[in-house]
């Protein structure tokens, strides 16, 4: 049974499993590869982490949300910045993650290793 100071934990850790895509559960219902979260001594939510591939697509939505349109609708510049923060981020690291950013921002594979290119020189 869960109480308040319970349910304000799970409100205060759900925007951050939200903002990583991830799935909060009971932790009875917990698996070897969730992570169960305890307040007060107590095991309280499990969160269930989505596979990397499926956090990037997760990414690239909320950056359209945040930005208001589609990515393949902005202009250079702000492209450049998606890129920017994407790396930040380890977007390039996931298999095919180039070619999944690409196609969201609506450019080639060339045109996003060109912008990354350019911010490891400038």
């Amino acid at each position: 049974m869960s109480t308040s100071g319970d349910e304000a934990f799970i409100a205060a850790v759900k925007p951050l499993v939200d903002a990583m895509g991830g799935e909060m559960l009971p932790p009875d219902e917990a698996g070897v590869d969730d992570v169960v979260l305890a307040w007060e001594g107590v095991d309280t939510v499990a969160v269930r982490l989505p596979q990397l591939a499926d956090s990037l697509d997760h990414i690239l939505a909320a950056m359209e949300r945040r930005k208001g349109r589609p990515l393949a609708d902005l202009d250079r510049k702000a492209k450049q910045e998606v890129v920017r923060i994407l790396e930040a981020r380890g977007a390039f690291s996931v298999r095919h993650g180039v070619e999944t950013v690409a196609s969201a921002l609506g450019v080639s594979r060339f045109t996003v290793y060109n912008y990354l290119n350019r911010e490891k020189e400038a």
